[in-house]
């Protein structure tokens, strides 16, 4: 396994490109099983978790050609069903949690699918419930072998009906879209997860030949149609890679340049990090964050501490709390984290407290944070990364503290960012695998 070495304390400057959106390339790359034509996607991040579901599509039978380092071809006309049986679907589907995307598709065009529990971050209890339910309102049926670990789901005709949702799941929501897309009749799909990626998956099926309307709202009307054509798409630029980056440069007095972030599909994140004191611009689609000694913490307008919780879209995107977290540690006032989705997010925190910052646990959800302001510079020490979010937010620490720093278990972080040292060591971080 590999570590990070970080020698931190070094401002960095320069320009940064961030990568195509790793929580839509899971939806979108799903989606190419829904035809036999031709579908080219770009944009595509390289990171593990995308790298596997494309292996797996190609494991399966998708014809897959790379045309470059971010753009792929796909073309799903010889689908092995029998593959669903093999110990090698298991090892591979077991071990990515975006594996359970495929379901909708596959139940969609051939009326049958099998999966193994997939895995993912140990972040906390992530149920399947919206995704079954779902998909058992359109007349699925889950059979789930506790000798073999499969779930088996057999579909040989799905009716359109309306679901309610009992959580606005962002995969969920978009399994039920794509199964929903080729089934008989209308299908309503009410407190429907409605952020950017899932935006996106609904306008590519429309460009394919689904009928879908209430895009960008919780209320998802699919009129079935027959089959549907090839398209080209082009995946957003990661929000959360966006994010990481404007905390980065708060925390380490840099000088950075965000480029082409699609700003109007960020949300409430931008005003997010303004309300952490972080000052930044609007250049043309870029944001450009100057380097700034110190950031104060807004509070409420009764004059109390802030809360920033996590909600689903367009609240605040729970993937960017770690970042927040750690960026408010060096702030100049207090800020309560509310973690409301995940319950084992914030367990990480030990590792910034034995840096130096104040921190309290309240419990598995929440966190005081007392800013230090910079009067006193985080310390670096030897740390392992529990998750994606949680190891890039060490990371962010790292460079910011004085001294040395080894991050282990690295693997997790490059689940969720491309190239991750290679691009900052390029802004002047002073990082080295090991």
């Amino acid at each position: 396994m590999s570590a990070f070495e970080i020698r931190g304390g070094k401002p960095l400057k320069g320009e940064i490109i961030p990568q195509g959106a790793k929580n839509e390339a899971l939806q979108i790359l799903s989606a190419v099983l829904l035809t036999d034509k031709k579908i080219t996607i770009s944009n595509i991040p390289d990171i593990v978790d995308v790298v596997k579901l494309i292996e797996l599509l190609a494991d399966l039978g998708v014809e897959v050609n790379r045309l470059n380092k971010d753009t792929y071809e796909f073309r799903a006309a010889n689908i092995n069903l029998e593959f669903f049986s093999s110990q090698t679907f298991k090892n591979k589907g077991g071990g990515l949690r975006g594996s359970i995307m495929i379901v909708g598709p596959l139940l969609a065009r051939f009326g049958k699918a099998a999966i193994p529990k997939p895995g993912g971050d140990k972040i906390g209890r992530r149920r399947l419930d919206t995704h079954f339910l779902g998909l058992e309102k359109l007349g699925a049926k889950f059979n789930y072998n506790q000798d073999t670990g499969f779930f088996n789901i057999d579909a040989t005709q799905l009716k359109g009906t309306f679901i309610l949702l009992e959580e606005a799941s962002v995969t969920g929501t978009a399994n039920i879209v794509m199964a929903a897309v080729l089934a008989q009749g209308t299908t309503t799909i009410y407190n429907a997860a409605c952020e950017p990626y899932l935006q996106q998956l609904c306008k590519m099926l429309n460009r394919m030949g689904a009928k879908i309307t209430g895009i960008g709202s919780n209320l998802l009307t699919i009129e079935g149609v027959d089959g549907l054509n090839g398209t080209e798409h082009r995946l957003l630029p990661d929000m959360i890679e966006i994010g990481s980056f404007i905390g980065l440069a708060a925390m380490t007095e840099s000088e950075i340049t965000i480029k082409n972030v699609c700003f109007n599909e960020l949300g409430i994140i931008p005003n997010t990090f303004r309300r952490l004191g972080i000052n930044f611009e609007l250049r043309n689609d870029d944001i450009y964050i100057p380097s700034q000694k110190h950031y104060e913490i807004d509070t409420f307008i009764d004059g109390s501490i802030l809360n920033i919780s996590d909600a689903p879209w367009p609240g605040f995107t729970p993937d960017l709390l770690s970042i927040v977290l750690v960026v408010a540690s060096q702030a100049k006032g207090s800020v309560l984290i509310h973690q409301k989705m995940f319950e084992s997010r914030l367990f990480f925190v030990d590792k910034l407290i034995d840096m130096g910052a104040q921190i309290i646990l309240c419990d598995p959800h929440r966190a005081t944070v007392i800013g230090l302001d910079k009067k006193y510079a985080l310390r670096g020490i030897e740390m392992t990364s529990p998750d994606i979010r949680a190891g890039v937010s060490l990371l962010i620490a790292a460079l910011s503290a004085q001294g040395r720093s080894i991050i282990h278990n690295i693997e997790q972080i490059e689940r969720g960012y491309q190239d991750i040292d290679t691009r900052l060591i390029a802004l002047g971080a002073d990082i080295r695998r090991v």
